[in-house]
């Protein structure tokens, strides 16, 4: 599949990339130890086993979680009655909100309220796959950019001093400790 090839063009060819952000939906790119999201905030790296341990689900699952709690973030709301442990308890059983039956009978998780859970979702379906479609990563965008044309050189010295001027940032205009001139 193209797609595929593009989701890790990039990834193979070093050492690890880290993506930089606290945002739940990149998670979703998460590819065991090689592929990892950092939340500079908390001082936390996830790999997939920490996403796995944060959320209950692989990264894979990402988007269908979002998707059943909802993601304020995104503007995403969900589906009534699916909190985190119980959507990662059935996404953990069934791996994506398709194969999730409409009746809780044949359920192999065991959760209470489980027929009401099932009828939401069967009235809510078509919103959930809406929901899940919208926080889904689109990886299939042509990039015309190569592996180097990305390369950090460093900051441009002038550029971002007029801009710290401009906005009134004195003290940061010194910060940065690579210089690209």
């Amino acid at each position: 599949m193209r797609w595929r090839r593009r989701r890790r063009r990039w990834a193979d060819q070093v050492e690890q990339v880290v993506i930089l952000s606290p945002d739940k939906d990149l998670c979703q790119c998460v590819r065991g130890t090689r592929v990892v999201t950092h939340d500079r905030r908390r001082g936390k790296t996830y790999d997939e086993a920490a996403v796995r341990e944060k959320f209950g689900v692989p990264p894979a699952a990402i988007p269908d979680l979002l998707a059943l709690v909802g993601d304020s973030a995104d503007g995403i709301p969900g589906i009534p009655g699916f909190g985190m442990k119980t959507a990662a308890a059935v996404l953990r059983a069934y791996g994506t909100i398709d194969n999730i039956p409409d009746n809780a009978a044949p359920w192999t998780v065991q959760l209470r309220g489980a027929d009401r859970l099932a009828a939401t979702l069967t009235t809510c379906r078509a919103d959930a796959l809406l929901y899940k479609r919208l926080a889904t990563l689109r990886t299939d965008v042509p990039l015309r950019e190569s592996l180097a044309d990305l390369e950090w050189r460093g900051v441009r010295r002038a550029e971002f001093q007029r801009l710290c001027r401009q906005l009134g940032f004195g003290n940061l205009a010194e910060r940065p400790v690579t210089w690209a001139d």
